[in-house]
């Protein structure tokens, strides 16, 4: 596969956070609302689209948790299957909750919802209370080391190494940009802000296209590979090539997120993906 840039994502792609970002997720709405999903459900939603914002997933599942208290009838599986065939993402999740419970009902759940807590208690799993202090600026109520610090590495520094040597290297990632520094930091990217987009630098998010084509234009790449764990990923690079049909956009899945194996090959290759990959240290020798 031919690329003159190449872009990463962040979660999946070069640390697992199988650990960290949806350890906090499940944790998160246990402690808030006394009730959760499993681990594994994560990957529900995510295949749904729409929730590269891992805050927004956290309020989409307690809500669903909320829901099934007052009578909601779907499964988790049917409940994320209309949440993405209504568009994906928390629109989607708060479209279905309202076409399945009755006025009542809904505002019970709406009355318990808590997304300003939700928010602040995974912050404060997710940094620990030293980091959440410094970056959120608030004062943390819970005592925690943070689930950051349990990222295992993915991309080793050999790959690393040959891709900077041979190509243009941007990130796109759904995480704020303070977060994004500290796992590019551990592994050894050092991008100029031009080369990154974060959540702080786009409104839009995955899948839109803007932030993939941006960084092709300042590269001025005709071929542009994009690296990712999540259908949302995939879907970038399409709609990058449908937005910007003078290049070449070519999303490939990595095998180290949330879809695995055979099922997660076979949903990356339907969703249009080019390529998919073990992990990110087979890169280099996909691309030249």
């Amino acid at each position: 596969m031919r690329a003159d840039a190449v872009v990463l994502d962040i979660d999946g792609v070069l640390v697992d956070v199988a650990d960290s970002y949806r350890r906090a997720i499940v944790d998160a709405v246990e402690r808030v609302h006394g009730d959760t999903i499993e681990r594994d459900d994560v990957q529900a939603f995510k295949d749904a689209g729409g929730f590269n914002n891992d805050w927004e997933l956290t309020y989409a599942a307690a809500l669903y948790v909320l829901a099934r208290r007052v009578g909601f009838p779907l499964s988790l599986d049917t409940f994320t299957d209309k949440v993405g065939a209504s568009g994906g993402g928390l629109a989607g999740a708060e479209t279905v909750v309202a076409d399945h419970l009755d006025p009542h009902d809904r505002e019970t759940v709406y009355d318990a919802w808590d997304r300003e807590r939700l928010h602040a208690v995974f912050q404060q799993l997710y940094l620990g209370s030293d980091r959440y202090r410094d970056l959120e600026g608030a004062e943390p109520d819970i005592d925690a080391d943070g689930y950051i610090e349990d990222e295992p590495l993915l991309l080793d520094p050999d790959a690393r190494d040959d891709l900077l040597a041979r190509f243009d290297v941007g990130v796109v990632t759904g995480r704020p940009a303070a977060e994004a520094d500290i796992a590019l930091d551990r592994v050894g990217l050092d991008l100029p802000d031009e080369r990154r987009f974060t959540m702080d630098d786009w409104e839009e998010g995955k899948p839109h296209p803007r932030a993939l084509v941006t960084l092709a234009e300042r590269f001025g790449a005709d071929s542009v590979v994009f690296v990712g764990d999540t259908l949302d990923d995939i879907e970038t690079a399409v709609n990058a090539a449908e937005a910007d049909p003078e290049r070449d956009y070519h999303g490939v899945g990595v095998l180290t997120g949330g879809l695995t194996g055979a099922s997660g090959r076979e949903k990356y290759e339907a969703a249009g993906a080019t390529a998919v990959i073990d992990s990110v240290n087979d890169l280099p020798d996909l691309v030249e």
